[in-house]
């Protein structure tokens, strides 16, 4: 007999609402179809048969992002196609969740030394919460980006007192030119 017999009736779970919500919420993922470059194909065979991305509850594809909750970012992001990047991640319902995946998306590719059309990654323009790296990734590393995604959504704090944490990014793409200060006797080095 364990510490458990006798205490609770058949088919009984106890939880909390805030579990309970997140449940639902991580077994419900709506990705947008949002294909830029060659990722897009190994991002259409994630959601083929073959791997089954119904399973994880994140198969049904959504063409407009007014009923999506994940943007995958797959492929090349160009400064032309940036803004409308954004426009669509704006368009999202909170919560959102963006994927980066591949090389090119993550932080330029093989464009990012030469290449002066090419965004130097994604979350210079969204946020990003997960990057799955590789050219292209194969479906197997979409799965698990998405599988952290909904790690993230399975801690994620309901209620009074907890806070959105909305990430912003770090930086800008832009350079910013040093301000120089003209010499004068209080900012030099006094020997």
């Amino acid at each position: 007999m364990t510490w458990i017999d006798g205490r609770y009736e058949e088919n009984l779970i106890i939880t909390t609402i805030e579990q309970g919500m997140n449940w639902a919420k991580q077994s419900s993922i709506w990705p947008m179809t949002f294909g830029l470059a060659c990722c897009a194909i190994e991002m259409m065979a994630t959601g083929a048969s073959r791997y089954d991305l119904d399973r994880f509850g994140a198969g049904a594809f959504r063409a407009t992002p007014r009923q999506a909750d994940l943007m995958i970012v797959a492929g090349t992001v160009t400064y032309k196609m940036a803004s409308r990047v954004r426009r669509l991640y704006e368009q999202m319902p909170d919560p959102k969740y963006v994927i980066a995946m591949g090389a090119c998306t993550v932080g330029g590719g093989p464009y990012f030394k030469y290449g002066y059309h090419v965004v130097k990654g994604v979350d210079l323009v969204v946020p990003v919460d997960v990057y799955v790296p590789g050219c292209p990734p194969r479906p197997e590393a979409l799965l698990e980006g998405i599988m952290r995604i909904q790690d993230k959504i399975k801690s994620r704090r309901i209620g009074r007192g907890a806070q959105q944490v909305v990430p912003v990014p770090h930086h800008t793409g832009y350079v910013q030119i040093p301000q120089f200060k003209p010499m004068t006797s209080e900012n030099t080095l006094s020997s």
